[in-house]
């Protein structure tokens, strides 16, 4: 028995299959650069900046150990569902070394991405109804997945004056009684702002005195050029603080396809963090995680070759576009993958990318995808060969001269 009125055509049909579905997936549709890619394949020659990717490959000891895992059988179920013993066991001496505090196996659960195991942050604390306030700029994914979630998200903006500043008191006060978390990244994508250990102490303490959790998204916390990792919630947090931190190994070690990040959790929800990976994806691919397992024991060398890369690609950047007029340029951010800027004068990033990738075939991402206080930025991924860099900044140059 059909509960729907006879329809004639199918798109009256589609419309009512439509309506069924929830309210959060009815309007929800990804953030791209599609119709920029679009014309950049049809003007050819266009040195695309524009995505969250460095150039690098996966280097070898990486993939030969997940290779390893294949021919060796690792090809079943991992019994655990938080993870691999031996990826478990590396990421608790790797962040226990790095934030000079102990951070035992049972505060570690792997995932496939990064985004996920942000994706199970959210799902851990949000209801219908309840918000999380979230630091902008900020990658639009944050956002989408509060709002798929069923929470309000509630963007709450760095100030900019020369430099992007939190300004803490605000932030604290944009929350209320409905707030489950407050969610930042740092170094931020896209601004390559990077919270001060004093700030995220005054975070802790907001946490701690409301019940409010903070999320710490630290996918960029190695590429820092002020010392081995920026300041981490994870360098002031106790294990029964109510923290969560997001990493992944997409970009430090060059493994973006590779789809494995975890998430650093009190070891007081480590079962129902497993339950839920259960539930959601049963767990990361044995081989996938052998090569995580390399990557974090063996990959310091890598991450200092990447970390070389990005500065000389942002040194770059700053250098040459010092030299256009109008420019606005920020302080240099101490961490991230990004040069972030506008021009005077343009309010309209999608006009100015679109501009810059017709006259100087060159393909940046809009700062409207960031959300109100970027509308007038540009995004620039700075994680590229130095001499392909160094072309696109040319011929930007030449565009404005």
């Amino acid at each position: 028995m059909s509960f729907l009125p006879p329809q004639s055509s199918s798109s009256a049909k589609a419309r009512y299959a439509f309506d069924g579905i929830r309210a959060q997936i009815r309007d929800l549709h990804t953030e791209t650069i599609a119709n920029l890619a679009l014309r950049a394949r049809e003007l050819g020659d266009v040195i695309a900046l524009w995505y969250g990717e460095g150039d690098l490959a996966t280097p070898s000891f990486i993939s030969d150990a997940a290779k390893a895992a294949f021919d060796d059988g690792l090809t079943f179920y991992i019994p655990n569902m938080r993870g691999y013993g031996p990826l478990i066991e590396a990421l608790s001496a790797y962040q226990s070394r790095l934030h000079g505090q102990p951070i035992p196996t049972t505060r570690t659960t792997v995932a496939p991405s990064g985004m996920q195991a942000l994706y199970m942050a959210l799902e851990l604390l949000v209801d219908v109804g309840t918000n999380v306030v979230y630091v902008a700029p900020q990658w639009p994914n944050i956002h989408n997945a509060i709002h798929l979630i069923g929470g309000e998200p509630r963007p709450f903006a760095l100030d900019f004056d020369g430099d992007w500043k939190l300004d803490l008191d605000r932030l604290f006060a944009t929350c209320d009684a409905r707030t489950r978390a407050i969610f930042l990244s740092t170094p931020s994508n896209p601004t390559g702002w990077t919270a001060s250990r004093t700030e995220m102490e005054a975070l802790l303490e907001f946490s701690r005195r409301t019940g409010v959790w903070i999320i710490s998204d630290e996918v960029y916390n190695r590429l820092y050029f002020d010392g081995d990792c920026a300041p981490s919630i994870l360098q002031v947090a106790e294990d029964g603080d109510r923290v969560l931190s997001v990493n992944s190994f997409s970009k430090a070690w060059a493994m973006t396809g590779w789809r494995v990040g975890w998430l650093t959790h009190p070891s007081g929800v480590a079962d129902q963090i497993g339950a839920m990976t259960q539930y959601i994806n049963s767990g990361t691919a044995g081989p996938i995680q052998a090569g995580a397992t390399a990557a974090i024991t063996r990959g310091e060398p890598l991450v200092e070759e990447i970390k070389a890369r990005i500065r000389t690609g942002l040194d770059l950047a700053y250098d040459r576009l010092s030299h256009i007029p109008g420019i606005v340029l920020p302080t240099k951010p101490r961490g991230g993958m990004y040069a972030f800027f506008a021009m005077e004068g343009e309010s309209d990033s999608r006009r100015l990318c679109a501009d810059i990738l017709e006259k100087a075939r060159v393909g940046l991402a809009p700062g409207y995808l960031f959300g109100d206080a970027s509308a007038a930025f540009v995004r620039m991924c700075v994680y590229r060969d130095a001499a392909q860099i160094e072309t696109a900044l040319e011929r930007m140059l030449a565009m404005k001269n």
